[in-house]
């Protein structure tokens, strides 16, 4: 299977997909912090490719709750308007199957509600940190391995990243879930 994994500079998913044998692509404006196969460009120059599955994890500084404090000045400034319409270029693009993931925000409103709800201790991580999925032609991902002792991941800090670039990490064990469970 041929994989596009949008905005992702740390290439944990895309090497999951690869580890099952799938011809697996990373694509952020920042280079890749895992080598692999990896492009530095605007995700949407790639989208007219013969792909069969893309994940993508679009910027959400202007989506997150966490952020809300900032909503009126980018709406203001067309900031949040110029990052719907990135979004539903992912979203609308023909590739067949898609997973778009985003915090809790305004994706819910502007796109509509996720299709799913996931936590990183559901995948044997001992964290929290609330990952909504809207999903396109996939499964929900089951479960692999609830894990009871949980701490916020997104107070925690990850040596020589920035604070949203930690944030923004994919922890393997969900990585690993979706390699095995969007194998198609």
């Amino acid at each position: 299977m041929k994989v596009l994994i949008g905005c992702e500079f740390s290439g944990i998913v895309r090497e999951a997909f690869a580890a099952r044998g799938h011809n697996a692509w990373s694509c952020d404006l920042k280079e890749t912090t895992l080598p692999g196969q990896h492009v530095k460009c605007d995700i949407r120059h790639l989208l007219d490719q013969d792909w069969d599955l893309l994940i993508c994890f679009p910027p959400c500084t202007d989506f997150s709750y966490a952020g809300s404090q900032y909503f009126e000045q980018k709406t203001l400034t067309g900031q949040m308007q110029k990052s719907l319409d990135f979004t539903r270029s992912l979203w609308n693009c023909n590739i067949p199957r898609i997973c778009l993931e985003n915090p809790r925000g305004l994706l819910w409103k502007f796109l509509r509600r996720p299709d799913q709800v996931i936590q990183p201790y559901q995948f044997g991580h001992p964290y929290r940190k609330f990952t909504c999925l809207w999903l396109k032609n996939l499964r929900l991902l089951m479960h692999t391995s609830n894990v009871a002792d949980r701490s916020s991941w997104v107070n925690g800090y990850t040596k020589g990243l920035s604070r949203s670039d930690h944030r923004s990490l994919t922890f393997k064990g969900v990585a690993e879930a979706m390699a095995a469970q969007w194998n198609y």
